[in-house]
């Protein structure tokens, strides 16, 4: 079991990896970017759903729903933004170029909610070792970038 909490995120970056090469053969397919996404994500939403019927998950009530801040439904904002940004550069620049600017984008924005504790998560001081790593990453984004 402790293992699975490293294996899922490997999982989970094989999974995005192969969706953006999906997502984009169903833009070629319909010519239309927003149209693929909105696809991938009504896919997502009726399996979703499923999964919740069949599992008989708790739904919470209107009046839960209406405590929650704003900000914290924004999260399928966000993941349409980035599937739909994904779909629109992949067969421009590659699979390899995007990933390795999202990864090292997503490394910077994660190492700043981490040492700020941003959204809940636990404050983890950013240090020299974690800058070196992070530098190296950007350079390594820079080489698989560079014609």
């Amino acid at each position: 079991m402790k293992y699975l909490v490293y294996l899922l995120p490997a999982l989970a970056g094989i999974t995005i990896t192969t969706q953006a090469g999906v997502n984009s053969q169903l833009r070629v397919a319909i010519n239309n970017p927003w149209v693929a996404a909105f696809i991938s994500f009504l896919v997502g939403t009726c399996f979703l759903g499923l999964i919740l019927l069949f599992t008989r998950q708790p739904i919470p009530s209107f009046t839960q729903l209406k405590s929650i801040e704003l900000y914290k439904f924004t999260g399928g904002l966000l993941g349409t933004f980035f599937v739909t940004v994904i779909i629109l550069t992949v067969q421009k620049i590659g699979a390899a170029n995007v990933f390795a600017l999202v990864i090292a984008s997503q490394l910077f924005m994660a190492m700043l909610y981490d040492h700020l504790g941003l959204f809940g998560l636990p404050q983890s001081p950013v240090n020299w070792v974690k800058i070196l790593g992070a530098l190296l990453l950007i350079s390594g984004a820079y080489l698989v970038n560079k014609k």
